[in-house]
Formats: structure tokens, C-alpha cells, sequence
């Protein structure tokens, strides 16, 4: 056998690809199998320190990678995750092995990478021991987690680059001589514990390191990546306290910086003050419903939806929610996050750097998803979506302007795909915030609890003319200034959300519809949802119809056109459906100015719909006009009674 360990080349891809597809075995598994395309992007998104291949006669038999993070976590300073760990069968036992795990340690060693994080399926006694035999120590959590991995460290590298200095010309010597971290440390057992021994308040594990007859005695500070304290024993038994070169980096400890909440319409928003993650919590739901990670100023260098690093961040409370501002030199990254009814507002803006990576998890174990083309799949791994978490790059891409929806009986969470973004499985997405032509990166989430609230709250005021409080359990219908009076597009006197007006006729081709503009003269109380104007005769009032409302209007005789206007609570520009004369539309609001209907479902801000129709008169019809204010919505009737159907609804008009 002509064994050889060298540097990946991008020519193995393919090859490399080929390896872990035949054999199912293989740590990176990912449904289907992964072409060289997605091994190649997977190695440049995992920000790689060096990957390694062996080749048996010119055979690929095994790879061995270092990466400064995994999609699932992010490393320290210092700290390099081992992945891709892969022997043919046929190779393993032999000389394999034991090549790419010491020549990848020899080459953080020379690198100044100097801790060593991986992961392993203890069930696999063969790898578990072998990792033991070359001295990775738990320093975690000891039993297997949702993966069936648990994690390890090494600290050698460390140990020795920390005492190399001090070392002496005869100890510099035997270590030069080693040909195997195998026979370097102590046998340590299999057994799934902790290997960490508190010492004054401080995690630490020890190290015996034997360089031929001599021996390095040595602690270290898992938390701070450093090491307390090593004795170097001679030959003869004597021993001497060794001199520590501090490492070439700082590991950033935690700050213990409290999280920063607020809450708005059931939702809490929580953000960690250390790593910047940002968690949705519901009433009554367990756990996060949301949980979206930061996107470091270090674009290549993203926080893993498992675990993320600290980070130099600043926090400073806004109106309706946090800025959280991180320095790193010259580059910043600041986002807001702001509560709006249901709907989670993410804003990013950033210098220096391309844009950074988030993942986001919805917290949803069970119920409904329903994914870019409509289909509904049962929540759960391999459903849907095949599951690429070991391979980020192996995920679906999901096409902009589509919609992605999670049910479960407690709430629902509705996602519009607005930027570049990938389905990594059912629950867990890759995004890359793209900032628009205001160099702001904005990304949208709709979080409603199912059943917490569906209370119907209306409010009519003579002294507004009209409806001023619409809302549908926490989704707020209408927009309404009451009680100040301010302009809305052409009319300068809105106060009410909805109201009613006598307007020229749609046919007036000196001027045609107006704007909403009230009449003088008072309003007067009829009951609590219905107001009767004397002055021009309009009387209207409304009443619970279906899973809806009807608004009532009687016009009184006159030529003009009567019409029911609308302010919805959208943002200023929002997804439009209309029923144009039987032809099905999807529009955005802003790509057009004036849009006339027979029905319209408009899309509120926290991502329901607001479905609006005539209830029966044949030339009623409705009107949109998108304005610098936002969306006005008008049913139009010249009959002198008219009836209009307004509900609020999950999903947009159905033909």
C-alpha cells in the first residue's frame, strides 16, 4: 500500500462525494447522497482551515477536515471543529486513521490553532476509543444529544505549543521523535462522563503527556482555552514548574450580560445579550416558537444554529423593541427588532463585509407545514424536506416570493421568502439578509397564536365618523389616527379606519371617484356599530355575518356614488389579490396606483388577510389605490342600499 495524505484539491469532489454516498455509515449523511457541487460550496461555508484526503494507490479511501464552524456551530478563537472524519472500510484499523488524525493536529500546531473540538457517535466504539486513546476529554454534556453525537476536545496541541518554550533541549527532543499522539497520554476509559474537575471555582481537565522518559503534567481552563499550570518530570523523577506561553489569540469570555426582553400582543421577544440569538415565545406554547441567530461582522464566520460565540455587541432599547449593534474593526453589523401586532420585524444594515448568514429554527414539533408549492407535510425530519443539516450546502433552495407556513394547535408561524433562502429540513432554514436599494436588509415573520385570542374588538365613534378599533383576536385590522385627524393620501382629514362617504360617480369624467374626503355636518350615534349623518341623509351600521362582518349602507336620494372606505393595517407596501372581472390576480401595492375589483384579499401586517367582497349588488364593485400612506380600499355602489362582507382570513381569495 502507498499510503499518501495531502491537501484537498478541488478536482475531489466528486470523488470525495462518491465515498460518502456508497457507504451509509458515513458521519455527513444527507438523504439522497450530495453531489461534488454541494461538497465543494459545503467546504467553502464552513470557512475551512485545512481538509484533508488519503489516497491508496492513487484511491481516495479518507478524508479529514478542520473548520472554523459547521452550520451547527460556530468555534472560539483558537478552536477548530473536526468533520468529514471518514476511512473507507476496508481501512480502517490500519495506518489511516492514525495519519490524518496526527497530521491534522501537527498542522494546528503549526498554525497556532491550538484546541480541537469534534463530535462522535459513542455507539461507535471503534471511533469513541480511538478518540479517547489520542486525548480528547468531554467537557460538556457526556451523553448523546438529538444527533446520537457527543462532543470532545483535545487540548494536546494547547498543552504543548503552551510549555514548548520551556521545554529544555532533551524534552524538545523526545517530542520532535513522536510519530503518533497515541502513545502521548494516559489511557483514559470509555465510560459516557465528564471529564471536567472543578479546581477554586475553575472547569479544568488534566493532561499526562509522555515524551519518551520524560513526562508534562498539565491543567487547563476549559472555559478560558488556556492553560493554569504544567510540571515538566525529568527522567530521574525531578520536577519543575514550566514557563506558559499564553496562546496567539484571546478566547472572548462571556460578558454575563443579562437577555433583553419586550412584548407586544402575547408575543415576548427575548435577545441574548452574549451571542445576539433572538427567541419568540408564545403563552402557553413550551419553548421558543422562533429562534433566529445573529449574522456576524465576520460574514464567512456565522453563529451556529447550535451554538454560537460571543460577540462584542451593544444593546439599546427602541420604540416597540432592541438595536443590537456589533463592532469588529472596521465593520459593523446592527439589527432591529420590532414586535408590530403578530408580525416580528428583523431590520439588518452593515459595513464592511458581505452579508453574514442567520439560521432560524421554528420551534413547532408537531403540527402542519406547508411548504413553496403548497403541499402540507407532517412536521418532523425527512418529511417534506429532506434533512441536509449535516451538509448545509445540500439544502433547497426556496424561490423568492413564495411562502412557507408552520401549524400546530398552539399557533402558526407564516414566513414570505423576501431574500435568499434555504429549507435545510422542515423546521431549520438558512437565510442571507440582502439589503435593499436604503441599504437595509428587512425579513418578516407572522407568529399568531391559534386559539389564544379570537375575541372580535370594535370600536365606532360619531366624533370620527367611522370605525377607529378593528381587531381579530391579536391581528389588527384597520389603521386609524383617532382621536387626532391627520392626511392619508389625497384626504387631509382622516381620523377613522372605517367610514363612509357620498363621492362623485366612478363615470364623472370631470373628476371622477374622490378620495374619502367627509362632508361637513356631525354624526350621529345610531347604536354602538352604526352612525346616521342628517346633513347628507348616509346612514350605516354594521353586523357579525359568518366568520365576518357586513357593513349596512342606505344612501338616502341622491345621484352621487356611496362608498365604504378602508385604512388596512398593511405596510406601505403589501401583497394584493383581486378577482378582476373572473381573472385571478397577485400584485404588490407597489406596482400599481389605482386597481378596480369585484373581490380583494389584502395582506395585513402581521400576514393574515383581510378578504373583501359586495354581498350581492351586481355593479358594486371595489377600488385600491396605493398612495404614499398607504393602501385605501373603497367599495363602491350608486344603488341607495349596499352591503359589503369583510372578514379576516389565513390564506388569500380561493377561485
Amino acid at each position: 500500500m502507498a499510503l499518501t495524505i495531502r491537501p484537498y484539491q478541488e478536482s475531489d469532489a466528486h470523488a470525495i462525494a462518491e465515498l460518502y454516498n456508497r457507504h451509509r455509515d458515513n458521519p455527513n449523511p444527507v438523504a439522497g447522497g450530495v453531489s461534488g457541487a454541494e461538497l465543494a460550496r459545503e467546504l467553502a461555508e464552513r470557512e475551512t482551515a485545512t481538509f484533508l484526503v488519503a489516497e491508496d494507490d492513487d484511491r481516495l479511501v479518507g478524508t479529514f477536515g478542520l473548520f472554523h464552524n459547521t452550520g451547527r456551530r460556530s468555534g472560539r478563537a483558537g478552536e477548530l471543529i473536526a468533520d468529514m472524519f471518514f476511512v473507507h472500510p476496508a481501512h480502517r484499523g490500519g495506518l489511516v486513521t492514525g495519519r490524518l488524525f496526527t497530521e491534522a493536529v501537527e498542522w494546528m500546531m503549526r498554525t497556532g490553532c491550538l484546541v480541537l473540538r469534534l463530535t462522535v457517535n459513542p455507539a461507535n466504539t471503534v471511533a469513541f476509543r480511538l478518540y479517547r486513546r489520542v486525548g480528547c476529554v468531554s467537557v460538556g454534556r457526556a451523553v448523546p444529544g438529538e444527533d446520537g453525537n457527543v462532543e470532545l476536545h483535545n487540548y494536546i496541541p494547547l498543552v504543548v505549543r503552551g510549555v514548548l518554550a520551556d521545554l529544555g533541549e532533551r524534552a524538545t527532543a523526545a517530542l520532535g521523535s513522536l510519530t503518533s499522539f497515541a502513545s502521548v497520554t494516559e489511557s483514559r476509559d470509555d465510560e459516557l462522563r465528564s471529564d471536567v474537575r472543578v479546581v477554586d471555582g475553575v472547569r479544568t481537565v488534566d493532561y499526562s503527556l509522555a515524551l519518551g522518559e520524560f513526562r508534562i503534567d498539565a491543567s487547563v481552563d476549559v472555559d478560558r482555552g488556556a492553560v493554569r499550570e504544567a510540571r515538566l518530570v525529568e527522567p530521574d523523577g525531578t520536577e519543575r514548574a514550566l514557563r506558559i506561553t499564553r496562546p496567539p489569540y484571546e478566547v472572548r469570555a462571556p460578558r454575563g450580560v443579562a437577555p433583553y426582553r419586550f412584548t407586544e400582543s402575547g408575543l415576548t421577544c427575548e435577545v441574548d445579550g452574549e451571542d445576539g440569538t433572538l427567541s419568540v415565545l408564545v403563552a402557553g406554547h413550551p419553548g421558543p416558537v422562533l429562534v433566529s441567530t445573529w449574522p456576524s461582522c465576520r460574514a464567512d464566520r456565522p453563529a451556529g444554529w447550535r451554538e454560537g460565540e460571543p460577540r462584542d455587541l451593544t444593546l439599546e432599547p427602541v420604540e416597540g423593541g432592541i438595536r443590537v449593534t456589533e463592532r469588529d474593526g472596521g465593520a459593523t453589523v446592527t439589527g432591529t427588532f420590532t414586535l408590530d401586532g403578530t408580525s416580528l420585524l428583523q431590520e439588518f444594515t452593515r459595513t464592511g463585509s458581505a452579508t453574514g448568514r442567520i439560521f432560524q429554527t421554528v420551534g413547532l414539533r408537531q403540527g402542519v407545514f406547508t411548504d413553496a408549492d403548497g403541499a402540507a407535510h407532517p412536521i418532523g425530519l425527512g418529511q417534506g424536506v429532506r434533512d441536509a443539516s449535516e451538509i448545509v450546502a445540500a439544502s433547497r433552495t426556496v424561490p423568492e416570493g413564495a411562502e412557507l407556513t408552520w401549524r400546530g394547535r398552539d399557533v402558526r408561524v407564516q414566513l414570505p421568502v423576501d431574500g435568499p433562502l434555504r429549507l435545510v429540513h422542515s423546521t431549520l432554514l438558512e437565510r442571507r439578509p440582502e439589503p435593499g436599494a436604503d441599504g437595509v436588509a428587512r425579513m418578516r415573520t407572522t407568529i399568531r397564536p391559534s386559539g389564544a385570542d379570537t375575541t372580535r374588538r370594535l370600536e365606532a365613534h360619531a366624533a370620527a365618523g367611522g370605525v377607529t378599533v378593528w381587531r381579530e383576536g391579536t391581528t389588527k385590522v384597520l389603521r386609524s389616527p383617532y382621536p387626532r385627524t391627520r392626511s392619508y393620501g389625497y384626504n387631509p382629514h382622516w381620523s377613522a379606519g372605517l367610514w363612509v362617504t357620498h363621492e362623485n360617480s366612478r363615470h364623472d369624467r370631470a373628476a371622477g371617484l374622490g378620495w374619502g374626503v367627509p362632508a361637513p355636518g356631525a354624526w350621529e350615534e345610531k347604536h354602538p356599530l352604526g352612525l346616521h349623518a342628517p346633513d347628507s341623509g348616509l346612514d350605516w351600521e354594521i353586523a357579525a355575518d359568518g366568520d365576518g362582518i357586513r357593513v349596512d349602507v342606505r344612501a338616502g336620494g341622491t345621484d352621487r356614488e356611496s362608498v365604504v372606505w378602508l385604512t388596512p393595517q398593511t405596510p406601505l407596501k403589501t401583497a394584493v389579490v383581486l378577482d378582476s372581472d373572473g381573472e385571478r390576480w397577485e400584485l404588490s401595492s407597489g406596482d400599481f396606483r389605482q386597481m378596480w375589483a369585484r373581490r380583494a384579499a389584502v395582506r395585513l401586517s402581521d400576514g393574515r388577510w383581510l378578504h373583501c367582497a359586495p354581498a350581492a349588488g351586481p355593479h358594486d364593485e371595489l377600488v385600491l389605490r396605493a398612495s404614499p400612506s398607504g393602501l385605501l380600499v373603497g367599495g363602491v355602489s350608486a344603488a341607495r342600499e349596499s352591503s359589503w362582507l369583510l372578514s379576516v382570513h389565513d390564506v388569500p381569495l380561493s377561485f
